[in-house]
């Protein structure tokens, strides 16, 4: 039996199409009092309802009009975490331009050639949020978007579903940011995610941990919980993750989602009784068995994971109708086909490690890398888009996530997976995180490195008993290394290549 996963039909696109109507449109209207947002803090928050919401998104959308854009004009956002970060995302949508979403923590020599790669017609800041240098662009304030939500409602601006509907950015294999083009059809596939990862439906209540300005919170934690009519939580920039199960508790949220980082935080401490909260999401990265394990025993709810890359957000996930098997991250979302191919880009056997790849035709899939050509066409063939990521698909179609291709490492001739270790390391007591990659120790000699967070330092020859235990030697690291912590991308991804360069003792 091949690694070749299909699992139904796709969902249907239609000829005209506007990614934001799909988003708030039909909530709206059938719900207009009903509370689409909650800003939440533990002492109360802020509400607000359908109607309003669209109310200040299309009132941007008219806004950005008069101020002389047009569609497919760029807007690069570069705002905090904010209600002004999603009506500015989505007003930009519903008038045709295409919103640019960046991290606020990037500073000026970071965004400048970002900006210069999307050129945008407009920039929209918030105070001490970096802004590129040297453009010759307009730069409006978070306040003028707010200002925006008193004016008439524009009209949705229909075309073609296939037509850029907004950019992000991905650091990509190469390190270097590329800007992520994704049509107006996207959000569709995003449908498939609803049953088979975050079980959504119109009467949930979803707290998002995330800031309002990361992709994962964008989709996950708003435009998802609106599509089907549900209420999204976010907190305060002011919250920290100790106060999150208070906030839960407090505003009966029915489903959380968060990184694997944050419900770590969280389990540091105890947790009140959360007797609404059915099930956790997680995302971002590798969810570790102990945290998985862990948060289960406190809360009495699973949490499900999924697997997914920002050119075509998640595609493999477990649900809570459908948890995977130990070990596996999950299964091909209903409507998805996706295979694991060989070097010579055919289905692997089934069992045998290969690299992911997905339809080329799925309507979650990116249009490309802006200003990229090359790059683009590197990851496509006539059938299939290549993730760079390596898999195993098992015979009853559960998908266990590798690692990237490019974060593989090479011991003595065997293909080693980075998490496989990690998840090993992780089980040591004491240790918070763990991070594995190769290092040269001397020239054209490398090992395999573990780096790792606890309170203090290990001791080392009782880590190397813990590897020998439950690890190949072929599989163990030699060096081990503490850190006050694990070096992070702006959306909070592991960087193993920051932990290759670091200078061990």
């Amino acid at each position: 039996m091949l690694s070749l996963l299909e699992t139904g039909p796709a969902p249907t696109v239609p000829a005209s199409f506007n990614m934001a109507q799909h988003v708030l449109g039909r909530s709206a209207a059938r719900w207009p009092d009903k509370p689409a947002l909650q800003i939440v803090t533990p002492a109360g928050g802020e509400t607000w309802s359908y109607a309003r919401l669209l109310a200040a998104v299309l009132g941007c959308a008219t806004g950005l009009q008069a101020r002389g854009l047009r569609p497919g004009d760029r807007i690069l956002m570069r705002l905090g975490s904010q209600v002004e970060f999603p009506i500015l995302f989505l007003g930009a949508l519903a008038a045709g331009m295409v919103p640019v979403a960046t991290s606020s923590q990037l500073t000026g020599a970071e965004i400048t050639p970002m900006a210069a790669r999307i050129q945008p017609r407009l920039i929209v800041a918030s105070p001490g949020v970096a802004v590129p240098e040297g453009q010759n662009c307009p730069v409006l304030a978070d306040a003028d978007i707010r200002a925006m939500e008193s004016l008439p409602a524009a009209a949705f601006h229909q075309g073609a579903p296939d037509r850029p509907g907004y950019i992000i950015f991905t650091s990509g294999t190469s390190g270097q940011p590329m800007a992520v083009v994704h049509a107006h059809r996207a959000i569709l596939a995003r449908q498939m995610m609803h049953a088979d990862w975050e079980g959504l439906g119109e009467t949930d209540r979803l707290l998002h941990a995330g800031a309002f300005n990361w992709t994962y919170t964008l989709g996950t934690g708003l435009m998802d919980p609106w599509t089907v009519g549900a209420t999204a939580l976010i907190p305060a920039p002011s919250v920290a993750a100790a106060e999150l199960g208070t906030l839960l508790a407090a505003h009966r949220a029915t489903i959380f989602a968060a990184a694997p980082g944050v419900f770590r935080q969280m389990l540091r401490g105890p947790l009140p009784a959360l007797p609404h909260l059915r099930h956790g999401l997680s995302a971002g990265e590798k969810l570790g068995h102990e945290v998985r394990a862990a948060w289960t025993k406190a809360t009495g709810t699973p949490l499900c994971e999924a697997l997914g890359m920002s050119e075509i957000s998640t595609f493999v996930s477990e649900s809570p109708a459908r948890p995977a098997p130990e070990g596996a991250t999950g299964f091909a979302q209903a409507g998805r086909r996706i295979a694991a191919l060989g070097p010579d880009l055919a289905p692997v056997p089934r069992g045998t490690p290969g690299q992911l790849a997905i339809d080329r035709r799925d309507p979650g899939l990116m249009l490309g890398y802006l200003g990229a050509p090359e790059a683009t066409a590197a990851r496509l063939t006539p059938e299939w888009f290549l993730t760079g990521d390596s898999i195993v698909i098992d015979a009853g179609g559960a998908v266990t996530y590798l690692g990237r291709d490019d974060d593989q490492m090479n011991a003595g001739g065997y293909r080693v997976s980075p998490v496989e270790v990690e998840a090993a390391m992780a089980r040591f007591p004491g240790l918070a995180e763990a991070a594995v990659t190769e290092v040269e120790v001397k020239p054209g000699v490398t090992v395999i490195a573990c780096f790792y967070t606890a309170p203090a330092p290990l001791d080392h020859a009782a880590l190397a008993a813990h590897a020998a235990a439950h690890l190949a030697r072929y599989k163990q690291p030699r060096l081990f290394h503490h850190l006050p912590a694990l070096p992070r991308g702006a959306n909070a991804k592991l960087n193993r290549r920051a932990l290759r360069v670091l200078r061990l003792s």
